[in-house]
């Protein structure tokens, strides 16, 4: 049965297997190509108070999201330690993770990242995969490890040979597509689940239960979803670069959800 906190700030973190702390919430930038408007809007989230970066070499970015924690690190004075920056493996380069890290750890022009995922799985996966990220762990070039997109049986398969295990497990989570045994499966063995998608892609915003709930708390349809997500512990990285949408999708620490909300959200599923 999955659990839920209604105690939140927005300085809540979820500590992980390797004691570093991850940010309750953070951005998503799967949509936004390398340009200046990407470093523009990923700025303009850090200035607004958002401290987790979740970026991948597939998604073309890096160099926006380096550039822009780089610079708002410098202007800011802020420590780089505030800053979680996540960054993935991409399937195609499975027979050289080195290589790619190095590649991704370049773009983004950083001395090491916060969190790095195996972006998906595939069939027989090598146990030499795992053994290249857990080399990056030791090294301190990546001071999280985790996957994404992983299943039960496929963490499992990592569980039963992993010197270091996986940390997260970054997975799509709202209320109309949950997988509540996998999460929970993921507790169980300290993993923390990071939410991509937190608004079903924006196809949850017009249901009328939704919409119900958001108007009892005078909140938007998306401000709702994404406290039902923190609400159970998960990490939502909704995406956004209109710089009015990241600061309401930030605005969701001064209201909770009620037992049966959360219930009615989840009969969404």
């Amino acid at each position: 049965m999955m659990t839920y906190m209604a105690q939140l700030s927005s300085d809540t973190t979820l500590t992980l297997a390797s004691g570093r702390h991850m940010p309750i919430m953070g951005l998503g930038t799967s949509q936004l190509a390398d340009s200046g408007a990407a470093e523009a809007a990923i700025a303009a989230a850090l200035n607004l108070g958002y401290r987790l970066i979740d970026t991948a070499k597939y998604y073309g970015n890096e160099r926006s999201v380096g550039a822009a924690v780089r610079e708002f690190v410098a202007s800011s004075k802020t420590p780089r330690e505030e800053i979680f920056v996540t960054t993935k493996l991409w399937h195609d380069d499975f027979d050289d993770p080195r290589a790619a890290f190095d590649a991704s750890l370049a773009r983004l022009g950083l001395e090491y990242v916060d969190l790095y995922l195996i972006h998906w799985p595939r069939p027989a996966m090598p146990k030499a995969l795992w053994r290249s990220l857990e080399r990056l762990y030791e090294e301190g070039l990546a001071r999280s490890i985790g996957v994404s997109n992983f299943g039960i049986a496929e963490i499992d398969e990592f569980l039963s040979y992993a010197n270091v295990p996986p940390m997260v497990n970054q997975i799509k989570f709202n209320p109309r597509d949950h997988d509540f045994a996998l999460a929970e499966h993921c507790a169980r063995n300290a993993i923390v689940v990071e939410a991509y998608s937190p608004l079903g892609r924006r196809s949850l915003l017009g249901e009328s239960v939704v919409e119900r709930v958001a108007k009892a708390h005078g909140k938007s349809a998306a401000q709702v979803l994404i406290r039902w997500g923190l609400q159970y512990r998960v990490v939502p990285i909704p995406k956004s670069s209109s710089p009015e949408r990241l600061a309401e999708n930030l605005q969701v620490f001064d209201f909770a959800l009620s037992a049966e909300e959360m219930a009615a959200l989840d009969a969404l599923g």
